[in-house]
């Protein structure tokens, strides 16, 4: 496979597709903050990343399958808070990092 340049490979790109990604980024990296602090210290520096889809459900993962399960017992609450800010939450799924 050939090496390209990341500036021709930008160049390249639709219009709008790579701010498409960064603003995508920028909004789960918000939400997971959120959710970080609203976790607490403990549990919130286990959550690795969160999104929430288009459809409404709420991905939340984090580092080890122990803290999973910790994060399920918090999942309800979760929503609760993010459905009083006005987002269109219809549930949670918690997953592991490889």
């Amino acid at each position: 496979m050939p090496i390209s340049r990341l500036d021709k490979l930008l160049k390249s790109a639709p219009a709008g597709s790579l701010d498409k990604i960064i603003q995508h980024a920028q909004e789960m990296e918000g939400l997971t903050e959120r959710l970080r602090q609203a976790l607490g210290p403990e549990l919130g520096r286990e959550l690795v990343a969160a999104n929430l889809r288009e459809s409404g459900e709420l991905v939340l993962i984090c580092s080890s399958s122990a803290w999973a399960a910790r994060l399920r017992f918090e999942a309800d609450r979760l929503v609760e808070l993010l459905c009083a800010s006005g987002e269109r939450v219809s549930g949670c799924r918690v997953k592991v990092s490889p």
